[in-house]
């Protein structure tokens, strides 16, 4: 009974996470009713594939220790300029080619985690966090097109719904205020009813079960663009997801080495693949997951396999994965502010380690958020360039990625000692 009761912490722990992907993503890209449902009990049974991947190690997958996947936020505004760009096909191609990808370099990735350093991924983290917020922001107001953008009722709610998860945040402790945002989004569901504006027609028409399906919603299509967006995507989160690790095997007490970071990173990609293949999307480590762990002090990977039977199981239930869908735009908005604005914390607190004293750090930095932000807000920017070239030049995660990685090898990995000489020879010119 412990045992179940924990999986279930671990389990509601990460399902706003989980739900807030597909949720974000099909309203972005105008998905049906029918077809939120499905992407929401595809999205919910995945995360419990993907988690037993890891778990259940063997010589090839699986990192072995109690973690929990489930959608990676990273891939939310690439997902959705895809969607926008090359059609719904595309993002499942551009899912499944980086997930094989990632499987072929999970090898040797460990080799490249050093263009990835602090700076690179705080920076990119950043850059996520604050490209997502105007998401939430047009959420809150109703969602984009709403006839009642704006109105009172949806500014109550969605406000309301980020004043009571800040109020849990800040009076609970424990497993409490790790569901904040968990318990906000259903408490502003549960004021939205009182206001009458939530519609159930979606949990009425859910049938009780169903069988999940390849490519239900879409056939894959592939492009080089989308994919070698979702590639850096990729392995973006697998930077992230070698942190999980290691704090995992210093809680766990095991030495991770690098065999073991590349059968992680071969079964996040594998995930991937499995996730593309039945329209769902990519995945990766969640680290509030690894709080619970740390916080209960019980490191068994019983836990975790009983919230991935809990994951796959809720998969085959429309009319749960239903009640994601009534949640009202306006109370996703406050959630997502919420959520979106931890974000940018956690990128602000990767980058205030190597900020300090080092002013080629802060340049790094300074161009890569700037990059990334100005392109999002901008994306016209680039808008007489050849379409093939605008998804990865007008999206500002992917732009703002490749100017940190670019000036991480310009400021920190060329030879000090030529990058002098080159200064020299420039003073003697003028």
């Amino acid at each position: 009974m412990k045992t179940t009761l924990l999986g279930i912490q671990h389990l509601l722990a990460m399902y706003a996470g989980a739900v807030l992907v597909p949720l974000i993503v099909g309203g972005a890209i105008g998905l049906t009713p029918t077809q939120l449902t499905y992407l929401v009990s595809v999205d919910i049974m995945m995360c419990g594939i993907a988690t037993l991947l890891q778990i259940m190690t063997n010589k090839y997958f699986g990192i072995g220790l109690p973690v929990v996947l489930g959608c990676t936020f990273t891939a939310v505004s690439p997902m959705i300029a895809i969607g926008s760009s090359f059609g719904l096909s595309a993002i499942y191609g551009s899912v499944i080619a980086s997930g094989v990808i990632i499987v072929i370099i999970s090898g040797f990735f460990g080799k490249l985690v050093k263009f990835f350093p602090p700076v690179v991924t705080g920076s990119v983290v950043t850059i996520i966090g604050i490209t997502l917020i105007p998401v939430a922001i047009t959420n809150m107001g109703g969602g984009q097109g709403a006839a009642d953008f704006g109105s009172l009722h949806n500014i109550l709610l969605s406000f309301g719904t980020l004043a009571f998860i800040v109020l849990v945040y800040r009076f609970s402790t424990g497993f409490l205020r790790a569901i904040a945002i968990l318990i906000g989004m259903a408490a502003g569901t549960v004021a939205a009813i009182f206001m009458g504006v939530v519609d159930f027609t979606p949990i009425q028409e859910a049938s009780y079960f169903h069988l999940t399906k390849p490519f239900f919603i879409a056939m894959p299509s592939f492009h080089w663009q989308p994919i070698l967006t979702m590639t850096i995507v990729a392995m973006v989160s697998l930077v992230e997801s070698t942190g999980v690790y290691f704090a995992l095997g210093d809680i766990c007490d095991e030495k991770i080495e690098q065999k073991n970071l590349a059968k992680g990173y071969r079964s996040e990609g594998l995930a991937s693949v499995i996730g593309g293949i039945f329209n769902a999307f990519p995945y990766t480590t969640f680290s509030q997951n690894v709080g619970l762990v740390q916080m209960s002090g019980v490191k068994s990977r019983k836990v975790l396999v009983i919230t991935a039977g809990m994951l796959i199981s809720l998969g085959f239930l429309p009319k749960v994965a239903a009640l994601a869908i009534v949640i009202p735009n306006a109370v996703l908005g406050g959630a997502m502010v919420a959520m979106f604005g931890m974000v940018i914390s956690q990128g602000i607190k990767m980058l205030s380690t190597v900020v300090v004293g080092s002013q080629d750090n802060a340049m790094i930095i300074a161009c890569s958020v700037g990059i990334g932000l100005g392109v999002s807000v901008v994306p016209e920017l680039f808008a007489k360039l050849p379409q093939g070239l605008q998804l990865l030049t007008s999206n500002g995660i992917v732009a703002g990625s490749v100017t940190a990685i670019s000036l991480n090898i310009i400021f920190n990995m060329l030879p000090k000692r030529k990058r002098k000489k080159a200064v020299v020879l420039t003073e003697q010119e003028a």
